[in-house]
């Protein structure tokens, strides 16, 4: 049976994540980001900054709260017993910092059969409260054994 690809295009209701300045330190302190911009609001403060700098790799944590309604559409029908995880990228634009509210949106970009697997690939636009996007993720899940 072909896959379907009808819910290309198909968006998802928008999620908002508040930013907390303590969830930017765990998560530079998990990821091992020592830079002070992340960790010391002094010294984010003498930068310019209104807050502690989130890394960029925190679009993560905001992005993701979003990606969960569509991986458990019914209509994409994601067989989660041999799914995958086939990778991420991002593209960043302004930053993040704490006491943002970062708005996230997912889109189904991509839905395709390669070598007897399918390929559900989705994009993350997030904004911040000022309406400017702060990243544009694209992440590509993988069920095996697709047909």
């Amino acid at each position: 049976m072909a896959l379907s690809t009808h819910a290309v295009g198909k968006s998802y209701e928008p999620v908002t994540y508040a930013v907390g300045r303590e969830k930017i330190r765990e998560y530079a302190s998990a990821v091992g980001e020592t830079h002070p911009l992340h960790h010391d609001l002094g010294a984010a403060r003498a930068a310019g900054y209104r807050d502690l700098v989130a890394p960029p790799m925190f679009a993560v944590v905001y992005a993701s709260r979003s990606l969960i309604p569509a991986l458990f559409d019914p209509e994409l029908a994601i067989n989660f017993a041999m799914l995958v995880h086939g990778g991420q990228e991002f593209r960043w634009a302004a930053l993040v910092v704490g006491g943002d509210e970062i708005t996230t949106t997912t889109t189904v970009k991509e839905i395709s059969e390669r070598g007897g697997m399918s390929f559900y690939v989705f994009e993350t636009t997030s904004e911040n409260g000022a309406g400017e996007t702060v990243s544009i993720g694209t992440w590509t899940n993988i069920v095996r054994g697709a047909g």
